[in-house]
Order: C-alpha cells, then sequence, then structure tokens
C-alpha cells in the first residue's frame, strides 16, 4: 500500500499520543473519518474532541463506531505503548484490517512530499517546531508532524499546504527509519531507550542508518562534533552554521547567524537556554537549504513562541516563578540546569522531578542523579512506568540516595503543594514525561491567587 488515498476510515488505537494525534488531526483535515482510543482522558483528546474526532476510553469492540467495522476501507495505526492483549486490538487482527504503527503511516505520508526530518535523542521536538513555524511565517506550503504543541497555533500540527512534510524523526523502536528525508538533522547522539536497543552501539547504528536514508541531492545537518559527515551547526564555533555575538536582552537571545557564504545579522529567540539557540540554528539551516529567503527568516523567528512543556512559565507569582518541562533524560536535566542558572542567577530553586520508565532510571541512575544534585532543592516523584512492569530494586528512594544533596526528599502528589509552601526557593521547576503535566496544572491552581 504506497498511497493512503484509498482509504476512508482511520481507526487510532493510542490516539492520545503526542504523534497519533497529530496524525489524527492530519486525516481528518484531509476530509477522512477518524476514530480512535486510549486509556486515559488529558488535554490532547479533549482538543481531538472538540474538533470533531471520537475518541472512546473503554477498550470494548462495541466502543468501535459502526462505521470502522469495515475492513476494506479501514486502516487501524497503533502504537508500540499499546499491549498486544488490548481488546480492540486484538479484535483488529482476527478480523484482518491493516495495521500499522504510526512511524509506518508517517512515512507512507512524506513519502511521494519533499521531506525535512529532525532527528535526536534530545531538542528534535523545539527544532521542529521552530522549523515548522519558520516555513509556515514565511508561506511555504507546509504540513508539519511536531512531537509537542506548539504555543503558537496550539496543536501538534502545522497545515500550511501539502507539498512539503516536516517530520520529528524519533528513534524510539528505530520509528525514523520508515521516513524519506531530502533533508534532515541529527542533534544529538547521546545514549538513550536502551530498553530497546540494548547497547548504546546499536543507537548509533540506527542514526548512521537514518542519515544514508538521504538520496544523493539531499543534505544532512549535525551537531558538531557527532562522528557523522554533514553541514555542522554550532554555537560560536568553527561550524558551517554557527550563532555568534550572542547577547541576552530583556530575556531574549540576540544573535547573528555565520553561514558558510554570509553572516545574517539581527536574529531573537524568546526561548530561554542555549540549547534553544542551537536547536534555532540548526532549524535556520534547514531553512535556508530548503530555499527560504534570509531577509524573511528574522521576523519569523521573533514571533516564535515555544513548545508546551518545553521550559514553559506556566505562574509568576509573588512567592515564586513556576516553570514545565518535559526533560526525562540527564542531558535534557543539565540543560534545563544551565537556563536556570543563566537566567535567573543566584535565586533559590527547587526542582521536581517525575522519572520516566524503570529501565531508563537504571540505565542513568548516576548520570540523573548528578544532574539533580545540581539544583538547590530536590523532591522526587514515583518513578512513571508508562509501558514497562517494576524492575527489582529500581525505584525513585534507591535514586534519591545517590543524589548528593542534602536538600532532597521523596514526594507525593497529595504532598506537592504543601512541600512547595515549605520552601524559600523562587524558581520551582516540574520536570517529567510522565504524567507530572497534570500535577503543573494542579500547583498552577493553587498558587494562582498569589498572583
Amino acid at each position: 500500500m504506497n498511497t493512503l488515498s484509498h482509504i476512508q476510515n482511520f481507526y487510532f488505537i493510542g490516539i492520545g499520543g503526542i504523534g497519533m494525534s497529530a496524525l489524527a488531526r492530519f486525516f481528518k483535515s484531509q476530509g477522512k473519518n477518524v476514530a480512535g482510543y486510549d486509556k486515559t482522558a488529558s488535554v490532547l483528546t479533549k482538543e481531538l474532541e472538540a474538533e470533531g474526532i471520537f475518541v472512546t476510553f473503554i477498550d470494548e469492540i462495541s466502543e468501535i463506531p459502526q462505521q470502522f467495522k469495515d475492513a476494506e476501507n479501514t486502516l487501524v495505526v497503533y502504537t508500540p505503548a499499546v499491549p498486544r492483549e488490548n481488546l480492540q486490538y486484538q479484535y483488529f487482527i482476527q478480523e484482518q484490517y491493516i495495521l500499522k504503527k504510526r512511524a509506518e503511516v508517517l512515512g507512507l505520508v512524506s513519502r511521494d512530499r519533499f521531506t525535512l526530518a529532525v532527528a535526536g535523542t534530545h531538542g528534535k521536538t523545539t527544532t521542529t517546531a521552530i522549523l515548522g513555524h519558520l516555513l509556515k511565517e514565511t508561506n511555504a506550503p507546509v504540513t508539519a508532524f511536531l512531537g509537542g504543541v506548539s504555543e503558537d497555533i496550539q496543536s501538534n500540527l502545522i497545515l500550511k499546504g501539502d507539498e512539503v512534510i516536516v517530520a520529528e524523526a524519533d528513534e524510539f523502536d528505530r520509528s525514523f527509519l520508515h521516513l524519506s528525508p531530502n533533508i534532515a538533522a541529527i542533534n544529538s547522539m547521546d545514549a538513550d531507550h536502551l530498553d530497546i536497543y540494548g547497547v548504546n552501539e546499536h543507537l548509533q547504528a540506527s542514526f548512521k542508518a537514518f542519515a544514508e536514508l538521504l538520496p544523493e541531492d539531499g543534505t544532512l545537518f549535525i551537531k558538531n562534533g557527532l562522528p557523522l559527515k554533514g553541514k555542522t551547526i554550532g554555537i560560536e564555533d568553527d561550524a558551517d552554521f554557527s550563532a555568534i555575538n550572542i547577547k541576552i536582552i530583556d530575556g531574549s537571545y540576540h544573535f547573528d547567524l555565520k553561514t558558510p557564504s554570509e553572516i545574517i545579522e539581527g536574529f531573537i529567540l524568546h526561548l530561554p537556554g542555549r540549547h534553544n539557540v542551537m536547536n534555532a540554528v540548526t532549524a535556520l539551516a534547514m531553512a535556508l537549504e530548503y530555499g527560504t529567503s534570509s531577509k524573511e527568516l528574522g521576523e519569523a523567528l521573533k514571533s516564535f513562541a515555544g513548545v508546551r512543556r518545553r521550559f514553559s512559565y506556566k505562574l509568576k507569582s509573588k512567592r515564586f516563578t513556576l516553570i514545565d518541562d518535559y526533560a526525562h533524560h540527564p542531558a535534557e536535566i543539565d540543560a534545563v540546569f544551565s537556563a536556570v542558572e543563566e537566567m535567573y542567577p543566584e535565586i533559590p530553586n527547587l526542582v521536581i522531578f517525575q522519572p520516566h520508565l524503570f529501565s531508563r532510571t537504571r540505565d542513568f541512575a548516576d548520570d540523573f542523579a548528578e544532574k539533580l544534585s545540581q539544583f538547590d532543592e530536590v523532591l522526587l516523584m514515583d518513578i512513571y512506568p508508562a509501558r514497562e512492569k517494576p524492575i527489582e530494586g529500581v525505584n525513585s528512594e534507591w535514586l534519591l540516595n545517590k543524589i548528593d544533596n542534602p536538600n532532597k526528599q521523596l514526594v507525593q502528589r497529595k504532598d506537592l503543594v504543601a512541600k512547595i509552601k515549605q520552601s524559600k526557593a523562587k524558581v520551582v521547576l516540574m520536570l517529567g514525561a510522565g504524567d507530572i503535566g497534570n500535577e503543573v496544572e494542579q500547583v498552577k491552581k493553587a498558587f494562582e491567587d498569589e498572583i
């Protein structure tokens, strides 16, 4: 099946996932019938329902709408996070529907279109969102599938046209090998997803395989120093594309962009953290390679408002500033800490961290401990299991014992607000990829009257 145009019905198992919901929105925009199942309601599923997409949270065959009980005209899209014993999944298998993983479907959507893809163990969501925004604002006919919700459009799907695809290229489960990129970027290759890859060497090999997907006339951008061949990206270094003359003015970065042929002056980025300058340089380089006029890019970047749960300011009260971030890997936690140090020097901070996955916690325990120890105070929530069963001996108390900081303790959800009230911190950060985002909203509500 090389085309999806003849399929009228799309049913998503795990529709509330960030990548799944973007695809669901895309097919809805194409005039298709779209529905799906997810285990729990969320902000995203409520948004999908508001857009006219039927979502059920009951895993029963009777919950599948009648029009989707047509194997000839229905494609079932599923995520690897859905357990195989899921009743709806089993029904579609038994009735011989065509089932495809989200990554395969995204690959089919992008196959016949000019595609820009952003890969990397960190930064790919923000970079993809910036790139999609740049192309949208400069009137390219672009559809962008984002791994996060862009604050500019309050969606994870940019729809400006149908000729160019911008996609986040996810290394989890080797998903990105389904894509057919014309322009690609790899902005980091740190060890992660070792529950899938086993050892870091296999992860590195998958990034090399992704790089090899580019055609002869394609272009690969890489973070300066990565063991790959491509045009290099950097900050104040000898990279082909590098941010230079960086200044912080009123909490925003002002910088110039050095390219192989010119220096483009006057860029402004409103996101905190030098890692986001790096993300912006990557997106700018890819946009220039696509053919965007350098004169238009300055205004486009200046208007980018960020990505939900990526150093998102949730509250600025008399008591403290509340920041929400998806950081769930030691390198990401380190990037958040660097941003806090740069934006709020000498101001006491508190980090609340929810570890994500037992296997990731086990594999990077010492690194997590080292990065978390940098903050003034640490509150550690229970591990969010996601798709995993518990691993004996791997828990938050075990991780807490490794943290070299006297101001540390475990915290239960019900006690979060009380613990924050006891703290003298003026910057409070809530980090993690699990359901801590829901707790952020509860904390925000508890302190909103102090604005």
